[in-house]
C-alpha cells in the first residue's frame, strides 16, 4: 500500500531540548494512524513539522509520493487547535468565515455539515452546541475543500464520555468514506479503539510503529521459581518459546510467544530435571505494556 506520508529521520530541537530524535515511519493510504505518547513526547511537534508549521532541524518528509508541499497541503485538512468560532453565529456562518480565511470550501459547507452530523443544526448558534458538537464542527472546518488526509491533534481532549464517543464514531465514518486520518493522542484507549496503525513516541524517540494489532499486543507473562534459580534461568534461556526473561523479587518473569504457556514451561523444566516451586500465568493488560514502554 502506497504511503500518503513518509517521514525519514526527522529531528527537532528547542535549544538544548531534543523534541524529536531522528523519527522515521510511513503512514499507509486509507489508514487511521495514531501517533501515541505521553505529554512531552514530541507528537504535536511532529504534526507541526509535517504540516509546514514548524521547521525540522534535519530529516525529510514527503506527502503523496513526493508531491510538492504547496500542492499537497491543499489535499490535507488539519485541526491542531480548536478554531475560534463566534458564539453568536450559526454553524453555517462560522464555516463561511473559516472558508474565507482559508480561501477554499465556501460552497462546501452543506456537504461537510452532513459529514459531521450537524446539517440539521446548521442554523443553530455555536453557543448552543454541546462540547462534542463543537468539536465535530471544528472537524467539519478541517474538511472544507474535500481533503484526502485529515490530521487531528488530541481530538477528544476535554470532552465528556458522550463527546468522546461522538468523535470516535465520526473518525470511523470519515475513514470508511476514504479519508486517511492521522491522530496524535496520549490516550491508549483512543488509539486502540479507532486506529489501524500506530507509532509510539517517548521523549522524541520512536519506540515502535506498525499495525495496531501487531504493536499493541498484550503479552501474558509466566512466573516461575525453583530451589536453584541459577539453574532454572540457565535452562529457560535455551527454551525456544521464551522471548525474554526478567528476574524480579526472586521470581523469573517470562515473556513467551503465543504457543508457549504454563504447560509448556512446566514440561520443559521437568525434562531438564527441574521441579518448579511456583508457576503462574499473569495476564498483562495493554495499559501496563504502554506504561512499561513509556516510563
Amino acid at each position: 500500500m502506497q504511503p500518503v506520508l513518509s517521514i525519514k529521520n526527522v529531528a527537532k530541537s528547542y535549544g538544548p531540548i531534543q523534541a524529536l530524535k531522528g523519527v522515521s515511519f510511513d503512514v499507509p493510504e486509507g489508514s487511521v494512524f495514531g501517533v501515541l505518547g505521553p505529554n512531552g513526547s514530541g507528537k504535536t511537534t511532529l504534526l507541526g513539522i509535517v504540516l509546514d508549521v514548524l521547521l525540522a532541524n534535519s530529516g525529510t518528509f514527503t506527502w503523496f509520493d513526493n508531491m510538492p508541499h504547496d500542492v499537497a497541503r491543499r489535499q490535507i485538512g488539519s485541526l491542531l487547535e480548536t478554531p475560534n468560532f463566534y458564539h453568536y453565529l450559526s454553524a453555517f456562518n462560522n464555516l463561511e468565515i473559516t472558508a474565507a480565511i482559508r480561501g477554499k470550501g465556501v460552497d462546501d459547507r452543506d456537504r461537510v455539515l452532513k459529514q459531521v452530523g450537524l446539517f440539521e443544526r446548521k442554523d443553530s448558534k455555536f453557543q448552543s452546541f454541546s462540547l462534542g458538537m463543537k468539536q465535530r464542527l471544528a472537524i467539519g472546518a478541517a474538511l472544507l475543500g474535500g481533503p484526502k488526509v485529515l490530521v487531528l491533534d488530541e481530538p477528544t481532549n476535554g470532552l465528556d464520555p458522550a463527546g468522546i464517543a461522538e468523535i470516535r464514531e465520526l473518525i470511523r465514518t470519515l475513514n470508511k468514506e476514504g479519508i486517511t486520518i492521522i491522530i496524535a493522542s496520549h490516550l491508549l484507549d483512543e488509539i486502540e479503539k479507532v486506529c489501524t496503525h500506530v507509532a509510539i513516541l517517548k521523549k522524541g524517540d520512536l519506540l515502535l510503529s506498525g499495525p495496531v494489532d501487531e504493536v499493541l499486543v498484550s503479552e501474558d507473562q509466566v512466573e516461575v521459581r525453583a530451589g536453584d534459580m541459577v539453574a532454572l534461568q540457565d535452562a529457560l534461556q535455551t527454551m525456544s518459546g521464551v522471548k525474554r526473561i526478567r528476574l524480579n523479587d526472586n521470581t523469573l518473569q517470562l515473556a513467551c510467544d503465543a504457543n508457549t504457556g504454563t504447560v509448556q514451561v512446566n514440561e520443559f523444566c521437568i525434562s531438564k530435571g527441574i521441579t518448579l516451586s511456583h508457576l503462574l500465568l499473569r495476564k498483562k493488560s495493554l495499559e501496563s505494556k504502554f506504561i512499561e514502554l513509556t516510563n
